[in-house]
């Protein structure tokens, strides 16, 4: 007899050969069928039956709850419940943002910038339709540009084609949170390439004794500004705080040359110190002998016989002062007792002993 795919044409009401031959006597059988199952007794197919069973691990199995969870008392499900809470506290959690008063929440709808948010609390659509992204704008971040250290070195060209190791540090923090969060990509990196080119720009134009410190401030507000322009200029959203230079030296090749350059320089600006100080004194003292010399000029002016009188007694008084001798004039003058003399003579004698032992 002619035999299908699946078996052999027979008499029995399967299609089969005989009574229980698809199942039990060895032929072919229906793949479709369950194992097990009489022949001649209809029942669900292998795929039907997993349906059923998912159904019922999803809550539809003899009215019971989502999953796992007990049906209500009433014989109802929870899972609608359960779909509920799940859904408000979505809402709750993506609707409802917190701003603190040192941040700003930039709204994007879609992934485009909508609005900002100031500080409170404030209502959005929920996620993903709505995010928030909260920016802290009143911290002042540091970036530090070349190291202290004698590890490694960070090396600028003057003006005057001199070359020193400079460190210096950067202030900044966030003024306008839309622009810092989409034209930048990555705001740090950005700052520190801007902060090192406004740095070497501005040393290209000063002298290395201004780099090293005469002109410290001068080059730290001139870089501060540079760096502002051109961050505008990038539309970012960055207000620099401010530049601290803290390292400004010579290579380490020639850090013991140039020490002994600026010792010899420091004891030159010494000398010259004190040259200054000797002239101004003289000077003052010039001037006050002219000033002197004027009042006497003008007294001789209104009386020049006792003028010329006066003078020639301090004179004379300055020059006698120092003398030895006395003049007597005219007769009958009484002898004095010569104590200048004898005051000489009894110093020299105990210097004479003393030379002869």
């Amino acid at each position: 007899m002619a035999q299908g795919p699946w078996g052999g044409k027979g008499d029995g009401p399967d299609g089969n050969d005989g009574p229980g031959k698809g199942s039990d006597g060895g032929g072919p059988r229906n793949p479709w069928t369950q194992p097990g199952r009489p022949a001649g007794q209809k029942g669900p197919s292998t795929i039907e039956e997993l349906l059923r069973r998912g159904r019922e691990s999803f809550g539809n199995r003899g009215g019971g709850g989502f999953g796992n969870l007990p049906p209500r008392p009433s014989g109802k499900a929870l899972w609608p419940a359960a779909i509920a809470i799940l859904i408000v506290l979505w809402l709750v959690l993506t609707c409802f943002h917190r701003v603190g008063p040192q941040e700003r929440g930039v709204v994007t709808f879609v992934g485009k910038y909508s609005r900002t948010l100031t500080p409170g609390i404030s209502l959005t659509l929920p996620a993903p339709f709505e995010t928030v992204t909260t920016v802290d704008v009143e911290e002042i971040r540091t970036i530090d540009i070349g190291s202290a250290s004698a590890e490694s070195e960070n090396l600028v060209l003057t003006g005057d084609q001199n070359i020193i190791d400079l460190a210096y540090s950067v202030r900044w923090n966030i003024r306008n949170p839309e622009l810092y969060l989409f034209q930048l990509s990555d705001p740090d990196a950005t700052v520190r390439e801007v902060a090192e080119s406004a740095m070497r720009s501005v040393l290209a134009s000063v002298s290395l004794d201004d780099a090293l410190g005469a002109g410290r401030t001068a080059i730290e507000q001139q870089v501060e500004q540079r760096m502002q322009e051109i961050l505008d200029g990038y539309r970012s959203g960055i207000r620099i705080q401010g530049v601290a230079i803290k390292q400004a030296d010579p290579p380490t090749a020639v850090n013991d040359a140039f020490k002994a350059v600026s010792a010899a320089q420091q004891t030159a600006q010494t000398y010259l110190n004190e040259a200054r100080a000797a002239a101004q004194q003289v000077t003052a003292k010039a001037q006050g002998e002219a000033a002197a010399f004027d009042k006497v000029y003008e007294q001789y002016r209104l009386s020049p016989d006792v003028t010329r009188r006066r003078m020639y007694y301090e004179t004379m008084e300055g020059v006698l002062s120092t003398v030895d001798k006395t003049i007597v004039e005219g007769n009958n003058v009484t002898p004095y007792l010569p104590l200048p003399e004898m005051k000489k003579r009894a110093q020299a004698t105990p210097s004479a002993t003393a030379e002869g032992q």
